[in-house]
């Protein structure tokens, strides 16, 4: 099954959006007598010249929960005249651990703050 192009059609990304309708919109209606509870907007677009206009849908075709990742928290021991770094770590969300003397910090922080020499065994 291919996609069928309209006649007189050009590609998308000439398209402009002219307005867009919430299902229960007059002008959206029987759409969403045709898509029922699928049918999030109807929008009306023109070809570049506005010579032409287009009535697109969005439908909703799948929803599933979304599951949280897997925060991989790890130590780090900065030493204590760092204390820039200390600041940058507790900034971007970093705990102490007094208890260990080391922070507490997601692994993705850490590389994106380029700490990974700090990473420390606990």
């Amino acid at each position: 099954m291919g996609i069928r192009k309209a006649p007189g059609t050009q590609p998308r990304e000439r398209h402009r959006v002219a307005k867009t309708l919430a299902p229960d919109d007059r002008g959206a209606r029987r759409y969403a007598e045709r898509y029922g509870e699928a049918l999030v907007c109807v929008r009306h677009r023109t070809d570049a010249r506005g010579k032409v206009r287009h009535v697109t849908v969005e439908l909703l075709v799948d929803s599933q929960p979304i599951r949280p990742r897997n925060v991989r928290i790890v130590a780090l021991r900065i030493e204590p005249r760092h204390r820039a770094l200390h600041a940058m770590v507790e900034a971007a969300g970093g705990r102490w651990d007094s208890r260990h003397g080391v922070w507490r910090v997601p692994r993705r922080v850490v590389g994106l703050l380029r700490l990974t020499d700090w990473i420390v065994e606990s």
